[in-house]
């Protein structure tokens, strides 16, 4: 077998690998999206906490979708030998590629930039969904029992909050005792808040993370440069 072949036919099974992942995520983006409460319940507190700052259905569905139309154009670009499909295929990974890069960086200069983003979006969602919406309470509830955690910050997240409007106390997740939640016992309880947790447990399993984004970098630079060699090589065949 020439080294074409060969590199054709790993092309059109990796691609193939990528599609089904592709479909595979479309469908648990679709589950989540529908269903979060068995999400949380499978996967424990950590994705509970994810729920939170992503809306994790719609992420996975775009990115099944974008996957599976990767592996599809790799695919057919190597079986059929299309030079367009290829270069397609090409241009849309070096895309991704530049915007990956381009985001770590923006992710370690801009870290307290986009930390303050998210805690005022977040935060304005839990004033105005806890003990209002059932699903948010529920996924919040369990968050903070799990990871003995007290809103975002700490328990200011819920001044103000609807809850606090309605129960004039604070939830018993901020207090360390059982008795009725005032601002003084939360005060005195300092619980953190479930942010600095799931920022220590990112930060706990950062080689796994780090590991993981370069074995994906290394891939997509593998998967660019065997379809460009298949291009550049089609007329010569």
């Amino acid at each position: 077998m020439s080294c074409f072949s060969f590199l054709k036919v790993m092309m059109v099974l990796f691609n193939l690998a990528i599609a089904l992942g592709g479909a595979a995520l479309l469908g648990i983006g679709i589950w989540v999206s529908v269903d979060s409460t068995s999400f949380v319940n499978l996967f424990g507190p950590l994705s509970s906490n994810v729920l939170q700052f992503v809306n994790v259905g719609y992420l996975l569905i775009a990115i099944g979708v974008v996957l599976f139309a990767l592996g599809f154009l790799g695919c057919c670009g190597a079986q059929k030998e299309s030079k367009c499909l290829l270069i397609m295929f090409f241009s849309i990974i070096l895309i991704i590629f530049i915007v990956e890069v381009a985001a770590a960086v923006v992710a370690l200069v801009y870290t307290s930039i986009a930390e303050t983003i998210l805690q005022g979006t977040v935060t304005q969602t839990l004033k105005k969904d806890y003990g209002n919406i059932v699903q948010v309470t529920s996924i919040w509830n369990q968050t903070m029992s799990d990871l003995k955690c007290c809103g975002l910050m700490n328990y200011t997240d819920f001044d103000d909050s609807y809850y606090m409007k309605k129960y004039q106390q604070y939830p018993q997740f901020c207090c360390s005792n059982n008795t009725s939640c005032t601002e003084e016992l939360a005060h005195n309880s300092s619980i953190a808040g479930c942010f600095p947790k799931l920022l220590d447990e990112i930060r706990s399993n950062a080689g796994v993370v780090g590991g993981v984004a370069a074995g994906i970098c290394v891939l997509e630079i593998a998967a660019m440069a065997v379809a460009m060699y298949l291009y550049c090589h089609l007329d010569e065949k």
